[in-house]
């Protein structure tokens, strides 16, 4: 059995906790204080902390300047709409690996996950031009795809690690019942994996809302996401800092909200049979 922590430990780890999330923090922290200062507060040095005349200036020039309704929009409908396209092919694989053991079906997992570690750089030229000669540059179709294509391994694992966990004589009792395939995935399976399933989805949204290097090299403008419409901040004269930081905050604070009104859910998910 483990030792119970001691107070001194019990202390030493708060405070490491409180270490860790500060530093984790700061950098929201400092975008947001930005946000609020003149630009050349914004690039002072020393930092200026508090004393400067706070403003809704730059909040007031991104939205009037860059459209951030067109740009929140295309976020929203990439984002979920790669995630959900996602969930609808990886939780029948998923199950097919958990539930219909085969002796490559580990091999088949880690070759998914190993795509991952190809740099992205490495398949732009031809997604590109495919995108190019089917006409979808500069889609929201285009960009789903490509996002559900570049995450489908993670969400495929996660789900297939959540599956496992799951009594396969669960399933056996619902097919001697007469529960057809589908029957047995989205009326037994499903519902007993929806904190993994939930979880699965929130982080992949969380990744699709932020990724940058596609959204960068496959728009211009009609379905440029939030992840372009930060990069606009940056121009041949220079960083507009606190304009960035405005848009910054912009861009995240979306998903930060979602975030924080799931974290129960989110947690619950990735502790999923963790304790039997």
């Amino acid at each position: 059995m483990a030792r119970a922590a001691t107070p001194a430990r019990k202390t030493v780890n708060t405070i490491a906790a409180w270490v860790v999330a500060l530093i984790i923090f700061f950098p929201i922290f400092w975008t947001v204080m930005t946000s609020f200062k003149p630009e050349p507060v914004a690039v002072a040095f020393p930092p200026v902390w508090f004393d400067f005349p706070w403003s809704f200036e730059n909040y007031q020039t991104v939205i009037q300047l860059r459209g951030y309704g067109q740009f929140f929009w295309n976020s929203v409908v990439i984002a979920f709409g790669s995630t959900i396209l996602g969930m609808i092919i990886a939780i029948p694989a998923a199950w097919a690996m958990a539930f219909v053991h085969g002796p490559r079906t580990k091999d088949l997992l880690m070759w998914m996950l190993s795509t991952k570690m190809m740099p992205a750089a490495g398949v732009l030229v031809p997604i590109y031009l495919i995108g190019k000669a089917l006409g979808l540059m500069d889609t929201r179709f285009l960009l789903t795809i490509v996002l559900m294509l570049m995450n489908l391994p993670i969400i495929v694992w996660m789900l297939y690690t959540y599956f496992r966990e799951i009594p396969g004589e669960i399933l056996e009792a619902a097919r001697m019942d007469g529960a057809s395939l589908a029957n047995e995935i989205i009326y037994v399976l499903t519902p007993m994996a929806v904190p993994g399933i939930a979880s699965t989805l929130l982080l992949n949204v969380i990744m699709a809302w932020n990724e940058s290097f596609w959204t960068l090299n496959l728009t211009a403008f009609q379905a440029a996401p939030l992840t372009k419409f930060i990069a606009g901040f940056s121009s041949p004269q220079g960083l507009f800092y606190a304009k960035l930081s405005a848009a910054s905050v912009m861009a995240f604070l979306p998903i930060l909200i979602l975030g924080w009104f799931s974290q129960k859910q989110l947690v619950r998910g990735l502790t999923f049979g963790a304790v039997k």
